[in-house]
């Protein structure tokens, strides 16, 4: 839309400006049309008291012309005598002054411009007549007054001619589009517009040169190409070092976070390694028929497999928020990746009389980081599990159309009430049962219940390009899919 509008701007701007300037110069040249006849018209008055003089007709008329030529404008006399019943003319004087040689020629191109012929008609009707001499769009345009004078000797006619290019520098006959300065003025709004579009054109092409690179960055590839090398703008140095300064410190900080999430882990698992191994001992010489010990070493035994949980869980989104800031993305077939996933619940699966529906598109194939998406796919397999029932069925459906790859898992469980349907992919969010809720009956690897197991599949589904989303099954179950766009997927 605003392509459309500047495109517009740039159209009707130059028409709207081209309409007025044409209107005010039509009036110049109303002016100028005006004046001229206007001049012509006091120069006859000047001249009627001489052309009517009672004694005679004047002689040296053409020095009398010479006082009121001037500024390109030539003047000419014309005679019908009252004596000559054919009502003929003759060529009296002129200014400036002709050689007598150049009369035929002169009188040749006044009957060629219609002038000769509008003679008679001027003095009978005793009005003016106004004609133009010239091709249209010429500069040396001519513009003629044909003005009547009565007097006793006959009908005198003044012919004035002037070159209408002289007075305002304007042809009145021209077309405005062919006024110099018009075509000035359009060609450099046409140069203005085509330097501005190719600046355009030059600031998208950096534009989409970061956005590649941007692209090969998200992917992993941080060190093939940098946004300075890419940039050919001058102005926009600074921005593209920023830029690569920006991704180099992102890619730091993503290396200072794994190594932090992995000497954390390894800080808080030496001495909850050593409580395990001491409660042995304890078990060992502990009075079994003390409830209260019995008690005391199941919740010591407890918690510590909690706070396993918990240290894994904290190390496994410290490892994603390293990952979502820089992580290596490789195409990969989700077909592959279910398989192995699926293999992995078989044990417990089978142990409850559980089985998988399998519908899998053999090639769907998606450019991300395969942790990630194998983390998001076994989280969501770990909640199928834990609540759906023994000996039901967990169905897994991957398509792939020509826009997105979709995966569809959908159990048998209680489903979600629907008003914390919403929430289940919030942090710190569960509804796993009590019974299903310990920690050492986890698979190893999985969120356990700290509500976090949902909230990883959705922040490492998102970190692809993709969106994941959960939905009651009609009957009773909660169906979870995920959609990744075609954009992400690896062309060939």
């Amino acid at each position: 839309m605003k392509l459309a509008l500047l495109v517009v701007i740039l159209v009707a701007l130059p028409i709207l400006l081209y309409r007025q300037f044409e209107a005010a110069d039509q009036k110049n040249r109303a002016l100028v049309s005006n004046a001229l006849q206007r001049q012509s018209a006091l120069i006859a008055l000047g001249l009627q008291p001489l052309l009517d003089t009672p004694g005679g007709m004047p002689a040296n008329l053409n020095n009398d012309l010479a006082k009121y030529a001037g500024d390109g404008m030539s003047l000419k006399l014309m005679l019908s005598p009252r004596s000559q019943a054919n009502g003929a003319f003759f060529y009296v004087a002129a200014a400036p002054d002709r050689d007598p040689a150049w009369l035929d020629a002169d009188l040749q191109k006044l009957n060629h411009n219609g002038i000769l012929r509008q003679l008679a008609p001027t003095c009978a009707d005793e009005t003016a007549a106004e004609i133009r001499d010239g091709l249209p769009g010429a500069k040396n345009e001519i513009l003629t007054s044909v003005i009547p004078i009565k007097s006793r000797w006959g009908c005198w006619v003044l012919i004035s001619s002037h070159p209408t290019s002289e007075i305002f520098n304007t042809a009145i006959g021209e077309h405005y589009w062919n006024v110099r300065q018009v075509r000035i003025a359009v060609a450099i709004y046409v140069v203005l517009t085509l330097v501005g579009c190719f600046i355009a054109w030059s600031v998208l092409r950096a534009v989409r040169r970061f956005r590649r690179v941007a692209y090969a960055i998200r992917r992993g590839r941080i060190y093939e190409r940098s946004f300075s090398s890419q940039n050919d703008i001058p102005e926009l140095a600074p921005v593209a070092a920023d830029f690569d300064r920006l991704v180099l410190d992102l890619h730091s900080t993503a290396r200072d976070i794994r190594r932090k999430a992995e000497d954390n882990a390894h800080s808080f698992k030496t001495p909850l390694a050593t409580i395990r191994a001491s409660l042995s001992p304890l078990r060992q010489a502990a009075n079994h028929d003390d409830a209260r010990v019995r008690k005391a070493i199941a919740l010591i035994d407890s918690s510590v497999s909690r706070l396993n949980t918990l240290i894994l869980d904290a190390q496994r989104v410290d490892n994603f928020t390293a990952d979502s800031i820089d992580t290596p993305r490789n195409a990969i077939n989700l077909y592959q990746l279910i398989v192995r996933a699926v293999t992995e619940f078989r044990e417990i699966t089978a142990a409850r009389g559980m089985r998988f529906v399998l519908h899998l598109a053999d090639d769907a194939r998606v450019f991300a980081n395969e942790d990630a998406l194998e983390i998001a796919i076994e989280n969501i397999l770990d909640n199928a599990v834990g609540f759906s029932p023994d000996n039901s069925a967990i169905e897994i459906r991957l398509t792939a159309t020509g826009s997105e790859v979709m995966l569809d898992i959908t159990d048998h469980g209680p489903g979600v009430p629907n008003d914390v349907l919403p929430l289940i992919f919030d942090r710190y969010f569960s509804l796993r049962p009590p019974e299903r809720g310990n920690p050492a009956d986890a698979v190893e690897g999985q969120a356990g219940n700290s509500g976090l197991g949902l909230w990883i599949v959705r922040q490492n589904v998102e970190a692809v390009g993709g969106k994941v989303f959960a939905a009651n099954r009609a009957g009773q179950g909660l169906r979870i899919s995920i959609v990744i766009p075609k954009s992400d997927v690896e062309a060939g």
